[in-house]
């Protein structure tokens, strides 16, 4: 899968619409009661970058960014102003911010991962494409630091530790991350006249999974 390891302009994707998608199967019984399924392990995140479109030089920056990503082939990386935090978007990145993993004595690599949690359930999120110097990791509480103790891969999430942690360690990790997507359309469509008018063109964007 062809994939662009470059963000979306983030003030292009600043004001713009959009966030995770659900998809569940249900059947309703002759007694009225329901069965429900989802197919879909993890959201699929759409947007609408359109909106956020300001004036015509935004316009020309938005065409050179489809074009240069031949709409819908490549992949890129898109910045969700609602969710792009491992801690809260009022706090900083702190390295205690998410559990990644546990050690067992003999493991080193481990998935960045964010949590959701609400009413005494969570949702765990894989998190494929960190942002380049926000990542912070700790062991039991102890911050470490790249590249001595750690290395990051900034494509995938993958984290490789130098040692394995000890059996029961907490490894954890605060960062900022991006959305890995494309776009959902071969055509754009805009005009000087209609954009004067307060027409925008519509710019949808989809997630890919990684």
């Amino acid at each position: 899968m062809g994939f662009h390891e470059v963000r979306f302009p983030a003030n292009l994707s600043f004001g713009s619409v959009g966030g995770p998608e659900r998809r569940t199967e249900i059947v309703t019984l002759a007694n009225g009661f329901e069965e429900r399924n989802s197919p879909w392990e993890h959201a699929r995140r759409r947007y609408d970058a359109g909106v956020a479109m300001s004036s015509l030089d935004d316009v020309e920056q938005l065409i050179a960014f489809f074009e240069s990503r031949r709409g819908q082939l490549y992949g890129f990386r898109w910045k969700d102003w609602s969710d792009y935090k491992s801690c809260r978007p009022s706090a900083e990145i702190a390295p205690g911010d998410q559990v990644i993993g546990f050690g067992d004595g003999g493991t080193v690599q481990f998935q960045l991962q964010k949590t959701y949690a609400s009413g005494g359930q969570s949702y765990v999120r894989p998190i494929a494409k960190p942002v380049a110097g926000t990542v912070r990791l700790a062991v039991d509480g102890t911050e470490i630091f790249a590249p001595t103790d750690y290395m990051i891969d900034l494509a995938s999430g993958l984290v490789t530790l130098a040692e394995a942690p000890p059996t029961g360690a907490v490894v954890s990790a605060g960062f900022e991350f991006d959305v890995p997507v494309r776009f959902d359309t071969d055509r754009i469509q805009s005009s000087v006249e209609s954009f004067r008018a307060g027409d925008v063109p519509s710019v949808p964007v989809v997630e890919l999974r990684i």
